[in-house]
């Protein structure tokens, strides 16, 4: 898949987690939101990838527990060898919004609900 169009370049795709406990939102090609080419991407599965770019952020109250009341299907959620949630997916091939029109909902309603974390400081 290519990054053709506004929704695969500035719509969200997903979250990525730290071992710093920090996520980044990644595109549909697995790139920081934004970005237009795959050109140089590093892999989202590094530990700390795009370490130069300010991407990464902490958020209160962004727990497992709160992950889960939002994203509710498990195929959308990946863990690390330890079983922390490290990757958290907005939709999937069968529920795209942009392919399937009736997901648009909720996909919104995912957007909101992250969207109410606010930055932590510590």
């Amino acid at each position: 898949m290519a990054l053709t169009d506004f929704f695969r370049i500035n719509l969200p795709y997903g979250l990525k987690r730290n071992s710093k406990g920090e996520w980044f939102i990644f595109n549909r090609e697995y790139v920081p939101l934004g970005w237009n080419s795959t050109a140089g991407a590093k892999s989202i599965f590094d530990e700390n990838a795009y370490p130069g770019y300010p991407v990464y952020t902490k958020y209160k109250g962004l727990t497992e527990n709160a992950i889960l009341k939002i994203i509710t299907d498990p195929d959308r959620v990946q863990r690390n060898k330890a079983g922390e949630i490290d990757s958290v997916f907005f939709y999937n091939d069968k529920t795209n919004p942009q392919s399937s029109p009736q997901y648009w909902d909720e996909y919104f309603n995912i957007i909101k609900a992250f969207s109410k974390f606010e930055i932590s400081t510590k």
